[in-house]
Parts: C-alpha cells; structure tokens; sequence
C-alpha cells in the first residue's frame, strides 16, 4: 500500500471515483483516465445491486447502478499490469457486504495495495476483527447531501461544521490510538491544521475530499494532509510520473481562503470543472447505532 513516506514525503494523488470529470466515474474509462494523469491511488464505491442477487457493484449510489461494473470485472481491470504501480481506496457506501468485498480483493491480489474506507464505525470494527493488518479509513462526516447548498439549511449546517471542527481533532486521533482505523478520510470543509497534527501524532494518516480546486490541493500539501482526492487528476499538474510530484496550481489560481477555526474553503474552480457538493452535518462524523444506511459522502 503507498503511502506518504513511500513516496518521498511527496502528497499521494488519488483520483475520484478514477477520474469523474474525465469519464463517467466507477467504470474503466475514468480509472484508465486517472492512470493517464499520473494518480498514485485510485478511489472506488461499491455498493451491493437491489433485489435478490445482492451483487457487488462498483456504483456511489442506487441512482447510478444500471449498466454500473460489477466489482469482479472491474478488479480483473484494475489487477491489470498498467496498474501494477497503483493503490486503492476501496469506499463501501454500506454496512453488510464487507466480507465479500475483502474476498473478491484476495481473490485478484488487490488486498495489499487497498484501503478500505466507511463511515459506518461497525464496518471499521468488523473488518478489524477479521482481518486485523487490513488498512482501514474512517470517512467523515457521514451526510447524504451538501446541506450548505442550501440557503435555508445553510446556518444550520455552517454552525455543525464550526462545531464538527473543534471535535473531530481529539476523535480521529482516539480512533487512530485505538486502532479503530488506520486513517482519516475527511471533507475539505472539516480540515484545519489542528485536524492535520492530530492525525499526524496518532501516528495516521489524513486523506482529503474530493477536492477540484488547485490553489487548493496546494495549500493541503502545504499543511501537510496525506492525500488528496479529486475528480479531476489534472490538477495535479502537467507531469505524469508518479514518483514525482509535479507543479501544483496554475496561473490565474485564487489562493484558498480560510474560514473561521481553520478550515479551508473551496477556491474559484478551473474552468470546465464542476464541483461536486460535499457538505458537513454531523460533527466529527459520528455514527450513531441503528442509523439511516443511505449511501453517502463522496
């Protein structure tokens, strides 16, 4: 599995869903589109098919399974040689099918090379009794929809990010220290400097999305994040080769700005390159038990 010190200090460039501004995401084109760019990980969803057959499907949500790969086909891809250099976020949307994906993993001899990331803390739990060397990421916060997209429901979602941002330094590093997770996978609204240290002296790392913006991914290298993930690799920079960083930004960039408690906001976006919603509500994440179990997050 990369990682930052693997790769020379230098922050790992990982591609949403392959490449989503680039080719419909979780199919191979967008992942043949991310290893164009010169990504150093590769982040996919899946989720099991409605019905009966409970298939595993590399799809973000129900809106978006017909005609999705299915995640056999798309790991004998992804298994390839062209990918032979290449990590994975593997992003289960749900609790209740992590077995299976961990076999179909092992059976094409991707378990090494991936992360699993959940926002469900009984999957992390799971997982980690079963396969306790597995990589694991906590994804917060756990939300379905960008509730700050809303005038109506922006206050509300403006003061559980202040307060989300305050809480979630100490959380992630207890989760980090108990060895809950081996990571933070966290949306670019909920990262400040404070998160970045805590993450850093629980001995984890800290993955950032999705992030399309490239004064942005500049600043949280600059802080010092893991990774940084995008449905746009190109933003990266000109250069191809994974071993090396690259330059970062462009010319005509505004610099990221920074909100109160620390956390970075979204800069002017490169043109042609839509910003996808992904807004804060629950602070730190937190997963309650019994929760609604609707795909979401990035």
């Amino acid at each position: 599995m990369l990682d930052r010190d693997h790769q020379g200090n230098r922050m790992l460039r990982i591609g949403h869903k392959g490449a989503d501004l680039l080719a419909p995401g979780n199919t191979r084109a967008s992942f043949d589109a991310a290893l164009a760019a010169g990504v150093d990980m590769i982040e996919f969803d899946v989720l099991p098919a409605p019905g009966a057959t409970r298939e595993l499907l590399m799809a973000h949500d129900y809106e978006h399974v017909a005609g999705a790969e299915t995640l056999r086909d798309g790991l004998a891809h992804l298994a390839g040689p062209s990918f032979a250099g290449v990590g994975f976020d593997v992003d289960l949307k749900l609790p209740g099918y992590e077995t299976p994906v961990i076999d179909e993993l092992i059976h094409k001899g991707l378990l090494e090379r991936s992360l699993i990331s959940s926002m469900y803390l009984g999957s992390l739990g799971l997982l980690r009794g079963l396969h306790p060397d597995l990589r694991l990421g906590w994804s917060v916060p756990r939300v379905r929809r960008d509730y700050t997209a809303r005038w109506w429901s922006m206050p509300a979602a403006h003061g559980m990010l202040a307060v989300g941002r305050r809480v979630l330094p100490a959380r992630a590093a207890r989760a980090l220290r108990i060895g809950l997770c081996d990571a933070i996978m966290a949306q670019w609204r909920l990262v400040t400097p404070a998160l970045v240290a805590a993450v850093r002296g629980a001995q984890g790392e800290l993955f950032v999305w999705t992030v399309d913006d490239a004064a942005q991914i500049a600043e949280l290298e600059r802080i010092g994040v893991t990774g940084v993930i995008t449905n746009d690799p190109r933003l990266f920079g000109d250069r191809g080769d994974r071993g090396d960083p690259g330059e970062r930004g462009k010319p005509g960039d505004r610099s990221p700005t920074v909100a109160a408690g620390g956390a970075l906001r979204q800069a002017a976006v490169k043109p042609g390159g839509a910003v996808k919603p992904g807004g804060a509500v629950k602070p730190g994440g937190a997963v309650k038990p019994g929760g609604a179990v609707k795909p979401g997050g990035s």
